[in-house]
């Protein structure tokens, strides 16, 4: 016993001595981190900017305390730190060219299309792309193909094949556990709720989606045309010749490859490329390396700001964990930040940013103001990103000048209600449910019964109310006639390109084409441009975290699996959100 007891205690005191070692190798660990990040790269003559994608693309990527930890074969990347790193690749003259390496990334057309422009822009410099894949995916061909040199596997592949949306539905789904999505709508093209009571698309949906689905393609076969000297005719042709189930050799045939190399060999062709000759030595800068360059650049010592102010995600009533990649509009958070704007004498012009396919029509409605009040001081120029619908369109709709790209989705100016009826449920169960009220309304919203007649017309009215502010703010933003600009709302969906012809928008162009708006309408000549809200700091990430969100986070699903999860996400924050949206379907699915 004495023997047992000895052992006991010498195994506990074992366990705490390596707990705590294993905090200070944490520790350790985190400093590191932190150290290493804030090291500024130099950069040696017959260096190559390396972009290897391989995961996300987000507007402004977070850091994570325990990104160390992580695969790195699947990454977080900030459009925004790719689009400054080829700009610092461009001035840098010991950078001599891009090399991308495209494995997979999971973005938006707009957003593909944003750094595909800047990659031209840098060729201008008279430097070089060159792009390699094993297996090509089809938004990131549409990248590379901006490259002068596009390589490929000789045993891999390349998909262009056009472009479909396929959206999934659950109305068989709910039937079946019982449970019954009640609908309240405006705007005969407002396909968010058809997921929940549909098995299919309706016409009108049908309809704006193959429109815009057609104008993203054409987009696309028009870049890679003028990119690779081939004709719209010929790109669509082989898109339905399904080119990846053809020998490699075939793409170069085609003229979409330059040539085919194993992936060892394409450091000497990079070398070749950038006048290195065989024996010396090519510096890889990866984009952590790229981030830490100074920016070669005087200061300004004008005192002038220019800010872009990125909103970015779904607007919602609650926030995300810190631990979550997932963005989110907060308005209370964007408010007070753009009010400290407002307020700021030295910030002479603001960009917004706005990447979002909408969410709750009143915080909507919040930010509509918010913007407005910032427009009295200051000049107020939009820049969309991948989405900026419904609610994202309705913050934005009253800005000075709204700057699109061509494949952006906007628009989608309608709105909804849901509510649940989960009896179905609930008698399957066994469940039952008995009332005592005061007055008529009083149990309004039980999700143990429908909504009667008297609560589905007053449903009705609040969603026919919210629909025509939506419009006023929309028709006043635009200076478009309020009966006129109804016949393009409807909740229908735009692309960029039609949004301008119809007035939805001002301009096509990226975040630097805004910024040399909001330049111009400053009247500045000097300046400083700073990005908000400002990152948090590793220590205000690792403090502000929830675990069990991050490893939710972390759960393996896929494409099908992610979006049934953003389907959802509306029944799980149920008591939180706003029962009146205005947002496009949650995952538009297009591929």
């Amino acid at each position: 016993m004495k023997d047992f007891l000895k052992f006991t205690f010498a195994t506990v005191v074992g366990l705490i001595l390596a707990s705590v070692a294993l905090f200070f190798i944490s520790i350790l660990f985190f400093f590191s981190a932190v150290s290493s990040a804030d090291t500024e790269t130099e950069v040696r003559a017959n260096s190559i900017m390396v972009l290897d994608l391989k995961g996300e693309l987000l507007e402004r990527n977070q850091s994570l305390p325990y990104d160390m930890f992580m695969s790195e074969d699947y990454q977080y990347y900030g459009l925004d730190d790719i689009l400054s790193s080829i700009r610092k690749a461009k001035e840098n003259e010991n950078i001599k060219g891009i090399y991308l390496r495209a494995n997979f990334l999971t973005a938006g057309y707009a957003s593909i299309e944003e750094i595909r422009d800047a990659l031209l822009d840098f060729k201008e410099s008279g430097k070089f792309v060159a792009a390699y894949a094993d297996n090509y995916t089809q938004g990131l061909y549409y990248l590379a193909s901006a490259a002068d040199k596009v390589m490929m596997n000789p045993k891999g592949s390349l998909e262009w094949r056009g472009i479909a949306a396929a959206p999934m539905f659950y109305k068989d789904l709910l039937e079946k556990i019982g449970v019954e999505m009640q609908i309240f709508k405006v705007g005969t093209y407002k396909s968010a709720v058809e997921p929940f009571i549909a098995t299919e698309m309706s016409e009108a949906n049908r309809e704006q989606v193959t429109a815009y689905i057609s104008s993203i393609w054409q987009r696309l076969c028009e870049g890679v045309s003028a990119s690779r000297g081939l004709k719209v005719e010929q790109l669509n042709r082989y898109a339905d010749e399904m080119l990846m189930f053809k020998p490699s050799e075939e793409s170069v045939k085609c003229g979409l490859v330059d040539t085919l190399i194993y992936q060892n060999d394409v450091r000497d062709y990079l070398k070749q490329m950038a006048g290195i000759d065989e024996d010396d030595d090519l510096r890889l800068l990866g984009l952590n390396d790229m981030i830490n360059i100074r920016k070669n650049m005087p200061k300004d010592k004008s005192g002038n700001i220019v800010a872009v102010y990125y909103a970015a995600g779904e607007i919602t009533d609650y926030d995300m964990s810190a631990f979550s990649t997932e963005q989110v509009i907060v308005p209370s958070k964007v408010i007070r930040d753009l009010r400290r704007l407002q307020e700021n004498e030295d910030v002479k012009a603001v960009v917004l940013r706005v990447n979002s396919p909408g969410g709750s029509a009143f915080g909507s409605e919040q930010l509509w103001y918010a913007v407005s009040q910032l427009k009295k001081e200051k000049p107020v120029i939009v820049s969309m990103g991948d989405y900026a619908a419904s609610g994202g369109y309705y913050m934005s709709c009253n800005a000075d000048t709204i700057v699109a790209e061509p494949t952006t989705l906007t628009g989608s100016i309608g709105i909804f209600g849901m509510y649940p009826n989960v009896k179905g449920l609930t008698d399957k169960v066994g469940l039952d449910f008995d009332v005592v009220k005061t007055n008529e309304y009083a149990d309004f919203g039980a999700v143990g019964r429908p909504l009667n007649a008297g609560e589905q017309g007053l449903m009705q009215n609040m969603v026919n109310q919210g629909y025509d502010l939506f419009l006023t703010r929309c028709s006043e933003g635009r200076g478009i006639e309020k009966e006129e600009l109804d016949k393009i709302a409807q909740g229908r969906v735009w692309t960029g390109a039609k949004a301008k012809e119809l007035g939805l928008v001002d301009e096509l162009g990226g975040l630097d084409r805004a910024l040399e708006i909001a330049i111009e309408k400053a009247g500045i000549d000097a300046y400083t441009v700073m990005a908000y809200p400002a990152k948090a700091s590793f220590w205000e990430t690792l403090m502000n975290t929830n675990p069990t969100t991050y490893v939710k986070a972390l759960l393996p699903g896929g494409k099908q699996m992610d979006e049934a999860l953003r389907q959802f996400r509306l029944i799980e924050h149920f008591d939180q959100s706003d029962r009146i949206q205005a947002r496009l379907p949650f995952e538009l699915n297009v591929q």
